[in-house]
């Protein structure tokens, strides 16, 4: 299996922006605009909040990630996910996931906080924050919640393969993801920014390193990860997953929307 191409976002925090693509390659290129008429974004004014402000691109400040675009003074990375809060089981999985892994690569570290992204990670100008969010609102208020299956094991890299990461993919629940991106597309299209993947991996990282190494954590480690999911106690139940809220980070700002 080849590695799935995915963008992932390169803010201070390096919030994840996973929407990747299967096999990588093309497929990985944005969905086009619709060719709407560009709303007018306002010039920087002057006072213009930052929530990075003098933030250095310096990537040994930041494990060795290099940022995918340049910080500038009033743009806000932006990234709309679905949040899961891990459990203790959830964790003991990753523990040994990433120890298996560790033999393969030893610099593999365990994610923090985990998601599974609806959108790329984009920027956008404060001034469009609140409208973005509320356009965000109107078009998720009419969502339920849902289960999904997130099971399957797989590698993937960063657009500009400067970073490796393991996730487990969506096997199940697959049709409502693709309904909640379609939503989330349109109101990027609004503001003219790059939508999601066409063929979108859905999945939630787990583990990371610098460098691409999807050489050596594909085949035999691979499918050494995918039987520690598969023998892990409870495995089916752990890893069926309700989502109940949608979540749009932007800058420092986050906003929440729950789902019926």
């Amino acid at each position: 299996m080849s590695g799935g191409l995915v963008g992932y976002s390169s803010s201070e925090e390096d919030e994840e922006d996973e929407g990747g693509s299967r096999g990588g390659g093309a497929q990985g290129s944005p969905v086009a605009s619709s060719g709407r008429p560009r709303l007018p974004v306002p010039a920087g004014l002057p006072g213009d909040p930052d929530p990075e402000e003098a933030v250095s691109d310096d990537s040994a400040r930041h494990g060795g990630r290099v940022r995918g675009f340049p910080h500038e003074r009033g743009n806000w990375a932006t990234h709309v996910y679905l949040p899961y809060v891990a459990q203790e089981e959830f964790l003991e999985l990753l523990e040994l996931l990433v120890s298996r892994a560790r033999t393969y690569v030893p610099s593999v570290a365990a994610m923090e906080e985990f998601h599974l992204s609806l959108s790329q990670c984009v920027v956008l100008r404060y001034h469009w924050i609140d409208p973005f969010v509320r356009s965000l609102r109107e078009r998720l208020a009419a969502f339920h919640r849902f289960f999904c299956v997130a099971d399957q094991v797989k590698v993937y890299t960063n657009q500009n393969k400067t970073r490796t990461f393991i996730g487990l993919e969506v096997s199940a629940g697959h049709f409502q993801l693709l309904e909640l991106v379609s939503e989330v597309d349109r109101v990027l299209e609004e503001f003219d920014l790059p939508t999601f993947y066409k063929d979108p991996s859905f999945h939630i990282s787990l583990a990371w390193c610098v460098g691409d190494l999807s050489g050596k954590l594909e085949g035999q480690c691979l499918r050494e990860l995918q039987d520690i999911v598969d023998e892990f106690e409870d495995s089916a139940l752990l890893l069926r997953v309700q989502w109940e809220q949608i979540r749009c980070k932007s800058g420092n700002k986050y906003f929440s929307f729950p789902l019926r």
